[in-house]
Order: C-alpha cells, then structure tokens, then sequence
C-alpha cells in the first residue's frame, strides 16, 4: 500500500553489519498541504515472534533471562533481562518461528499456539513488527533443557514463575522488557491465568 503523501527522495545505507541501518530523505505531504522534506534512520532488522508459556493448574508462566548489551549500555547493572522468549523470523512464517524458538530457547516443544496480536516495538526508529503468541504448557512438554543456541552465542536461563510473582516482578521493576509485559498483562486482562 503506498502513500501519496510520502516520497522516498534516497536511501543511503549507513551499516549492513550485523542488520541494516538506513537514511532515509523523503517529502511528506503535511496536513496543511505544505511539503515538507526530512531525514530519518531506520534500522531493519527483520519482523519477529513473542510467545508466553503458561499453566493453568499451576498458575505459572514460563520466561527466560539473557544478557542483553544494549540494556547494559543504558544502565542496566549485570545486563540481564527477564523476557518472554522471541526471535526473528528468519524467513518463517510467524508460528513456525515461534514453535522453534519455544524450543530452542526453553526446551518446551509446543504445537499449538494462539496468535494474539501484531505491534510495532519502537517505531520512531525500527521497521520491525512483532507477532504476540500464547501457548499452554505442561511438563510433559520439557524435551530439552532449552537455552538457546550455542552456535548463536546464546545463554539462556528458563525461568518457570508463578504469574502473581510475574506481575509483581513488573512493579518492582525486574520485569522491564516490554514485549513481556504486554504479554504479561494481555493473559491478565483476558483472565486465562
């Protein structure tokens, strides 16, 4: 879908490393019917997939906790933060992404899960859109220790907390990653814990 009132003048990449990082010219249409042209960075790193585990009977969720530099960089003591486990796309449909990194990352290997909505994260500066699952769990489930991917530097702990101890965790503050907070608070509305 394009929109007349945007015009992509060039496209400069500043950095191709690790993903993309753009500057983008371009002329905007404003309200009043002036022109006015910009410049903006944007940074692509592909879409993603969110999921949080939880048990019904037991009143638990499932999260992890990784090192994360840019948390570090901004203050963040020993760098680690308490998420609901994600992961990239990679060329996968959303749900295959999220069944294999539940895997990966947890050891969990699910097969059914509920998408339950799509938002862009930061979208002052990243093209990223993120897709929300939910999923049951049982122990039945636990195949593997989980904890990610040592070929992609991964150190994952899994975390199994009751949901009471989650939500507490986001007043105090050791739960702030927003993704899992938007989960967090999406099963407590929807009543399913």
């Amino acid at each position: 879908m394009q929109n007349n009132k945007v015009k992509i003048l060039q496209t400069e990449i500043l950095s191709d490393n690790w993903y993309t990082l753009n500057k983008i010219t371009f002329e905007k249409t404003n309200s009043n019917g002036s022109i006015q042209t910009q410049s903006r960075e944007a940074y692509d790193r592909g879409n993603g997939a969110t999921i949080l585990l939880y048990n019904k009977d037991l009143n638990t969720v499932i999260l992890t906790k990784q090192f994360r530099l840019p948390t570090y960089i901004n203050g963040n003591p020993d760098g680690m933060l308490i998420e609901a486990c994600a992961g990239l796309l990679d060329n996968d449909n959303p749900e295959e992404c999220i069944k294999r990194e539940t895997e990966e990352e947890t050891g969990y290997k699910i097969s059914k899960v509920e998408k339950v909505f799509e938002s862009y994260m930061s979208p002052g500066s990243v093209t990223e859109i993120l897709h929300f699952f939910i999923a049951e769990y049982s122990k039945e489930m636990k195949t593997t220790d989980g904890g990610g991917l040592e070929e992609e530097g991964e150190d994952i702990e899994v975390l199994e907390l009751s949901f009471d101890e989650a939500l507490t965790m986001i007043d105090t503050g050791a739960i702030k990653d927003a993704k899992t907070i938007m989960l967090l608070q999406h099963i407590r509305i929807k009543n399913i814990v």
